[in-house]
């Protein structure tokens, strides 16, 4: 067996395994997978009480990953995030003493609650993959993955995230609320849920192993040239005063392959491109009116995907 096809088997696995958790979101899950392999991080925007905390510490048991968990306000400071170093009388040094950060999969509540100099400890967590405490340096674990959530703007205490900040989010899913049919299952699953904990699938050290192999996904020149004339065009929308960014155009890239290569393929296609547009470009572009709407973004990108239909697929994209 390919060691894609063993690995696409595994990761269904995990899938299956979150699904007798968490009810009814397969799409969510896959998406969260996807970005997993790609290496990024996913913004999750919901109101308080759908599930966002219980599926990504399933994920984490799924994964024999470390969980670790940041609840942030506004008096959260940056050490509360990367750590500190404590002075040690014994010795006449300082330890340091890892935060909250030095996990393998981070929750981080109500993001967008954070102050601005919390948020930029963050950033070069997200982007560095390592923490400065005290002008040294320390590596994040591998695998590294944030899955933040935030409360609609609307709510009390929150504000919008720099567009610098969104923009090194991977994605931007939301879990909304349950069918009729679902939230009864969830009733009922939940005395299960609470007793059984989720047992792990696969190891952590084989995720990163994943990750280097989808770095090799195949992308044929032709579907390269459409995600950049597509962010050129969202440059250029009327409506939009900022579009894909270049490290935009490459995320649509990172998640194409891992979507391929969560398919079993070494070789990106058109559909590949096209599941994950949505929840990869419409965080990263804002219209010229002062609030943005997810819908209003959601609307403008499937606009263009309409506009710039993906290059059909040709031997030449099988690598």
């Amino acid at each position: 067996m390919k060691s894609s096809e063993y690995a696409s088997g595994l990761l269904e696995r995990v899938i299956q395994r979150v699904e007798t958790v968490i009810v009814g979101k397969k799409k969510e899950i896959r998406l969260i997978l996807i970005a997993m392999l790609s290496g990024g991080h996913v913004l999750l925007e919901d109101v308080p009480g759908t599930g966002k905390t219980r599926l990504i510490r399933t994920l984490a048991s799924c994964l024999s990953a470390n969980f670790g968990r940041i609840q942030f306000t506004s008096d959260v400071m940056p050490s509360d995030v990367t750590g500190t170093s404590v002075y040690k009388p014994m010795t006449g040094e300082f330890e340091y003493r890892p935060g909250p950060i030095m996990a393998n999969i981070i929750l981080g509540d109500e993001i967008n609650r954070a102050s601005p100099r919390t948020q930029s400890a963050l950033l070069e967590a997200m982007e560095e993959k390592h923490v400065t405490v005290d002008g040294v340096t320390y590596a994040l674990p591998r695998p590294f993955l944030l899955l933040a959530t935030q409360n609609p703007l609307q709510f009390e205490g929150t504000y919008r995230l720099p567009e610098a900040q969104l923009d090194r989010f991977l994605m931007k899913l939301s879990l909304g609320y349950p069918d009729i049919d679902g939230e009864i299952e969830i009733m009922n699953r939940q005395e299960f849920v609470s007793i059984s904990p989720v047992k792990p699938v696969m190891l952590a050290e084989e995720l990163v192993k994943m990750q280097r192999e989808v770095a090799g996904v195949f992308v044929d020149p032709s579907l390269k040239k459409y995600i950049a004339e597509f962010a050129a065009a969202s440059r250029k929308h009327k409506d939009l005063v900022l579009g894909i960014s270049p490290r935009g155009s490459l995320a649509w890239m990172m998640a194409s392959q891992a979507a391929a290569y969560l398919n079993g393929r070494t070789y990106v296609i058109p559909d590949d491109v096209k599941e994950v547009a949505l929840p990869v470009l419409s965080h990263r572009i804002r219209t010229r009116y002062e609030l943005l709407q997810s819908s209003d973004a959601e609307r403008i990108v499937v606009s263009l995907l309409q506009q710039l239909p993906v290059p059909v697929q040709s031997s030449r994209m099988r690598g």
